[in-house]
């Protein structure tokens, strides 16, 4: 009783002590480099909510703070700092500058610098940043995030690719897309048979982040490939002395198109047709079908994600299988993907020689839809019935002549294209690369790299039309088996020495290398007809670059950077003198901030200046041997009779015996800037571009050569630009966050000469069109976009209606001839934009993203191919097909493909995607879920289905769909 008593008489004595324990700690935040403050620090009690932010000032205030608690000091940008509380009435905390953050490493090709000492157009987009939902194409990530970056969305079929655009392109009949290197493997530009889409190999899962070099100092390093960009993917690793991670991420996605092509319903189509004179209404039927609501579904998908990793302190490890399956919104449309992916990186020799192993095994299995069901379904009559009873062709409605035979020019039932083909095809694909890097030990400054790598593919494939088909347009089934492989081989290797020359205050990196990489792609197919096989040759496709390249960069003061680079190529697509061509570039950048007339503000932290000039390349232009002769063997009916006997014959290919590499000159100015501890951040960048020795398939005099096309070097293009690039941090708090991020490009490509000689009236038409036979809508010629229009100029009543057949006479001579036909408008746009929002509260997240293209025109084919009554009732055979809802606005006849009443401007602004997601944290596991919309909407005034459309010509485009997904990550 008496211990008792003392107990608790000592109790009530300690009691007023731990209240007076509890007590007030104030100070000043500051920059240790400067002794600026800082203002909007967090400064919290470890473990707990009790926390202050520091005022304009740097001062802040903290209440309630007992002995043994840890202070935590951290703001964006500054190491994060943790100082005991040992009764201290003020503490004031000086931070460092966080090195990692300032200092970021990003890849610019057989070599790494930092964000701050790059001198070239060079942009990296993290994982962070990464568009949302159930993505299959690794490219969709990145849309609308950089600056001068356009990303061109594909058909809505499961799996389609994207175009991807870095300043525009640069060549007329040359590849315009960027070098995408995986790994350190350069990807084949030309693709990958019987795939969707090449980066589909690539699991966006285990995307790391993509570095986008755009101007020629940072991509002259890759010399021929490098005209229009580079982009660089990195895959996850993992991590030393890392504990076993396990996850589970699952997407689930459910699709639908949100418009249809605006056609005549049966009511409508049958009152045009009984009021139109020579027509025999007797040819209808007596039913209403919405033939596009027989042709597209709900599509439906699910990406599962299984990823284990690991590390120890000299190895560590990835492991990730990926099950993808989606299906089209047009039926029997069907993409799955098989991948696993492994990552080994090992340490030896006290970390003088590192190892990397990764490889992506993927198995790529398609049913493909017959797109043709497309336009059959816009044009197909609306008033027959999808099935017909006892029909010979499996049960489904078609246009016939007779109980078996189909009528041979009408359309076919669009159903039935989709349902009665079976068209299959596997591809399996094998990505791996090995690099080793040794730092010497008697000079630890200097390293070897070298990099082996392959991509291997096979594929086959088959489709299938039954007897009872009417597609076969024969009474005879149809059958065709396809195949063929691509092998991708890589060896390069290169020594870097970095070092600093402290008697000359300079940080120095050398890099010199060589690389070889070999092309190899052969094809087959075999054609069955009834019992008639087809065997067709062979194609074999094989071509070879080898490099040497070096590069020279200097730090002066950490303040003064230049750079300069070479690299010799030789490719076996040229001969002669020709083969080997030399990229050069050169680049220099003032890191202002770190002037003495600077590195007191505290509003700038980051400015840098940095101009660059270098030449690239473009080999990219279809024959591997288009500067000799070459003999291809006779395919089908080409045969020689020689008495009772048929021999094939061999038939000569054109070539131009001075083909060389098509060249382009950059010149690039640009500036970085950081402001305010960085909460505001960006670039502001111009460039100018001149390609010459054009590559371009153009028309030759009749008997100059053995074709009336060739590829050869003709002619020159401009392009210039302008690139705004800004992020907000425009609240950084411990709990929550908000970042935006806008950037928004100017551009213009205009073709300066298009001869060998001085003829500004020359033209070469393009962009076929449906309707008619060889018709064209767009042209190249000097002083135009290569996507310009070219139009009569459609002449209006007074009411606004347009005048069938009335165009403006241009050359002033009293008729309409194709010479008033003018170059008007183009499909490029002017200028577009991406503008990205996230938002996190606690382990709650929110993000959206839009963007825009504004200044571009689209020609809508859909209107001006059935938008005319000729187009459903002048018919080689006895049947009418259905009409645009045009044509009761243009009220025309008689077909106006010409016209520029057609070409509609095709402005827009898209939210590309809206993500909400919340963390449930837990001690052995975490729960996150999401729920993520994609192409939500669009706000155009184009009268199309889609306003992006990459060649500007709309015509039965297959819709992309608005697909909403739910995701589920679990880590353990």
């Amino acid at each position: 009783m008496k211990t008792l008593f003392k107990s608790t008489l000592m109790l009530l004595f300690m009691l007023p002590m731990s209240f007076f324990a509890q007590e007030t700690v104030s100070g000043v935040v500051s920059e240790s480099a400067t002794g600026l403050p800082i203002p909007g620090a967090n400064v919290i009690v470890k473990g707990t909510t009790n926390g202050a932010v520091t005022d304009f000032d740097g001062n802040y205030t903290i209440t309630n703070v007992s002995e043994d608690d840890i202070l935590v000091f951290s703001f964006l940008g500054f190491a994060t700092e943790e100082i005991p509380f040992a009764g201290q009435e003020t503490l004031d905390v000086q931070l460092d500058e966080d090195q990692a953050t300032l200092e970021e490493v990003v890849l610019i090709g057989y070599g790494s610098t930092s964000e701050q000492d790059a001198t070239g157009s060079v942009e990296k987009i993290s994982s962070e940043s990464f568009n949302q939902g159930a993505v299959v194409s690794p490219e969709q990530l990145i849309a609308g995030k950089s600056a001068g970056v356009r990303i061109t969305p594909g058909s809505g079929e499961p799996g389609s690719g994207s175009e991807i655009r870095i300043r525009g392109g640069s060549s007329l009949s040359g590849n315009n897309s960027p070098l995408i290197v995986v790994d350190g493997i350069p990807l084949d530009q030309r693709g990958v048979q019987g795939v969707r889409n090449q980066l589909n190999s690539i699991n966006p899962n285990e995307i790391e982040d993509f570095i986008v070099l755009k101007d020629a100092a940072a991509t002259s390093i890759y010399g021929s490939r490098a005209s229009n960009g580079v982009i660089l993917i990195t895959t996850k690793k993992g991590k030393k002395d890392s504990p076993l991670s396990l996850t589970y991420d699952l997407k689930v996605s459910a699709g639908r198109i949100i418009d249809k092509v605006d056609v005549l319903n049966a009511e409508q189509f049958r009152t045009l047709i009984e009021n139109t004179p020579g027509t025999d209404p007797s040819l209808l039927g007596d039913t209403s079908t919405d033939w596009q609501d027989q042709i597209y579904q709900t599509s439906v998908g699910a990406i599962h994600n299984f990823t284990a990793t690991q590390g120890f302190e000299n190895f560590s490890y990835r492991v990730n299988f990926n099950h993808t399956s989606q299906t089209g919104v047009l039926k029997t449309d069907v993409y799955e993907r098989n991948a696993l992916n492994i990552a080994l990186n090992q340490d030896l020799f006290d970390n003088h020689l590192k190892l990397t192993l990764s490889s992506k095994g993927i198995v790529d299995e398609n049913r493909f839809a017959d797109q043709g069901a497309i336009g059959s379904a816009v044009a197909f009559d609306p008033t027959q019935p999808v099935y017909q009873e006892g029909s010979y062709f499996d049960g489904y409605y078609e246009f016939t002549t007779s109980p078996q035979q189909q009528q041979i020019q009408a359309t076919r039932n669009p159903l039935a294209l989709l349902e009665q083909l079976d068209g299959r095809g596997t591809t399996k694909r094998n990505i791996t690369n090995l690099n080793a890097e040794y730092k010497f030990h008697f000079l630890p400054e200097l390293k070897f790299n070298v990099n082996a790598g392959f991509d291997y593919s096979e594929n086959d494939g088959y489709n299938r039309r039954p007897l009872t088909s009417a597609a076969n347009n024969q009474d005879i089934a149809y059958f065709e088996d396809y195949g063929g492989f691509n092998r991708n081989t890589l060896l390069d290797f290169y020594f870097n020495y970095k070092n600093d020359i402290d008697f000359l205050n300079t940080e120095l990196d050398l890099t010199a290398g060589h690389s070889y990489q070999e092309f190899y792609i052969t094809s087959k197919r075999i054609e069955t007809i009834s019992n008639d096989i087809q065997d067709f040759p062979r194609e074999t496709n094989r071509n070879a670059l080898e490099s040497y390249f070096a590069r020279a960069s200097f730090d002066i003061a950490d303040k003064y950077l230049v750079s300069g680079s070479v690299r010799r190529d030789g490719s076996s697509r040229f001969g002669g003198d020709n083969k080997w061509s030399i990229f050069p570039a050169v680049s220099v950048g003032w890191k202002l901030q770190n002037e003495n007339f600077l590195s007191t503000s505290n509003v700038i932290n980051q400015l840098k200046l940095r101009a660059g000039y270098g030449v690239t390349g473009n080999q990219e232009i279809g024959p591997n041997y288009g500067y000799f002769g070459v003999y291809n063997p006779s395919v089908g009916g080409v045969r020689y009779q020689f008495g009772n006997q048929f021999y094939n014959t061999l038939r000569p290919e054109a070539f131009d015996s001075d083909l060389k590499w098509e060249e382009l000159k950059t010149y690039n100015v640009g500036i970085d800037y950081g402001l305010f501890n960085n909460r505001i951040s960006g670039t502001v960048e111009a460039y100018y571009r001149e390609t010459e020795d054009l590559l371009a398939t153009v028309p030759v005099p009749a008997g100059a050569n053995l074709t009336d096309l060739l590829v050869t070097n003709v002619g020159s293009t401009v392009s210039k630009g302008l690139e705004f690039a800004i992020n907000g941090a425009i609240i950084q708090q411990e709990d929550f966050n908000w970042d935006v991020n806008y950037n928004i490009t100017f551009q213009d490509l205009e073709i300066t000469n298009l001869t060998l000689g001085e003829n500004p009236d020359f033209e070469i038409p393009q962009g076929g069109i449906s309707g008619g036979v060889g018709n064209n809508i767009q042209l190249w010629k000097e002083g135009y976009d290569p996507t310009t229009f070219n139009v009569f100029r459609q002449v209006y009543n007074e009411d606004g209606q347009p005048i069938e057949g009335a165009y403006v006479d241009v050359n002033g001579d009293n008729e309409i001839t194709e010479e008033d036909r003018v170059p008007y408008k183009k499909a490029t746009p002017d200028y577009f934009m991406g503008l990205t929002n996230t938002v996190n509260y606690k382990n709650f997240d929110f993000s959206f993203t839009f963007r825009g293209n504004f200044g571009n025109y689209m020609y809508n084919n859909t209107q001006s191919g059935n938008g005319f009554v000729g187009a459903g009732t002048v018919t080689p055979q006895p049947y009418y097909s259905n009409f645009n809802s045009n044509v009761l606005e243009s009220n025309f006849n008689n077909n106006q493909f010409f016209s520029d009443y057609y070409i509609q401007s095709a402005d827009f602004v898209k939210l590309d995607n809206i993500s909400v997601g919340y963390l449930f944290p837990g001690e052995d596991l975490d729960v996150r879920t999401s729920l993520t919309a994609t192409n939500v909407w669009t706000i155009t005034n184009y009268e199309g289905l889609d306003p992006e459309i990459a060649n500007g010509i709309d015509n039965n485009f297959y819709p992309r769909s608005t697909t909403v997904v739910l995701g589920l990550n679990l880590s353990f």
